[in-house]
């Protein structure tokens, strides 16, 4: 499984807003400043964190993103679905069933294919596992010296 950067953008600027609740909003081009990241391609992500209801948005020249939920209520599970959507990560495509599969007795394919049931199952513990960990549980971790940093940065940027 692979979890496209999109994911770590989100959750680092999560991060930044819940530091800078104060300062909110904060526009994506000073989030990507914070990151030396792309800021088109920062935005679509952050939009995506809008649409799940993770971050809030404000328009017009002051405006930029905020958390829309406590930093208790924000998932990192809330934060990879926005981002890499609702989709399973295995799909099964019954490749099974082709090539010398196609000579397999009737039935012998009704039962849930090992592979597939198998993959299901890590990945619900992957997802138990992103759901129980929040924003603030990322917070609580984090180097102490990291808020100051951002906050400094973010001063220095013009903020």
């Amino acid at each position: 499984m692979r979890i496209g950067e999109g994911v770590e953008w989100g959750l680092h600027c999560c991060l930044v807003l819940a530091w800078l609740e104060d300062e909110a909003p904060v526009s994506t081009g000073k989030l990507a400043a914070l990151f030396e990241l792309p800021p088109v391609y920062l935005k679509k992500r952050l939009q995506a964190l809008v649409r799940a209801g993770v971050l809030a948005s404000t328009p017009g020249a002051q405006g930029g993103f905020r958390l829309a939920r406590p930093p208790e209520e924000i998932t990192l599970m809330n934060v990879v679905a926005a981002v890499e959507g609702p989709d399973e990560a295995f799909r099964c495509t019954e490749i099974r069933r082709r090539g010398a599969g196609t000579e397999a007795a009737e039935g012998e394919f009704a039962p849930r294919c090992g592979v597939a049931t198998a993959m299901r199952r890590a990945e619900l513990a992957w997802r138990r596992e992103l759901a129980a960990q929040t924003l603030a549980d990322l917070i609580h971790n984090a180097p102490a010296a990291a808020p100051g940093r951002a906050r400094r940065f973010y001063e220095r940027l013009g903020g």
